[in-house]
């Protein structure tokens, strides 16, 4: 297993989405500890997620620590598994499994993309 494994990288927004919150390109960062099943779980969670809520405009990036311990260090990592979303600013931490959607959604302040199933009526 590779110490740094890159998910798919989104296009780059045409200049017309520049100002589209929609538009962001998320850059994560999962630290995590060999292959347990706690990294195996994460890993799937946050994969799910982003997937989910993301779709394609997030760049995943998962460092195992014990193959990268000056990254992890780098980034002050005091735990595993811990993410890192690095981009658009403001830096946010989620620490554990990953396994409550809404909580990492929070954590990191992710705006998921509008439901194109959900049509608002005017009022």
């Amino acid at each position: 297993m590779g110490a740094i494994f890159a998910f798919p990288d989104p296009d780059t927004p045409s200049p017309a989405r520049m100002n589209d919150p929609s538009a962001d390109t998320y850059l994560l960062k999962l630290y995590v500890t060999g292959t347990s099943p706690r990294t195996r779980q994460a890993i799937e969670n946050l994969q799910r997620i982003c997937e989910q809520e993301l779709r394609g405009r997030y760049k995943l990036d998962i460092i195992d620590v014990l193959e990268q311990p000056q990254a992890a260090e780098d980034d002050r990592i005091l735990a595993t598994p811990t993410l890192i979303k690095q981009l658009p600013l403001p830096l946010r931490r989620v620490i554990g499994d990953l396994s409550d959607k809404e909580k990492v959604l929070f954590g990191l302040e992710v705006r998921p993309l509008p439901d194109p199933d959900n049509h608002p009526t005017d009022r």
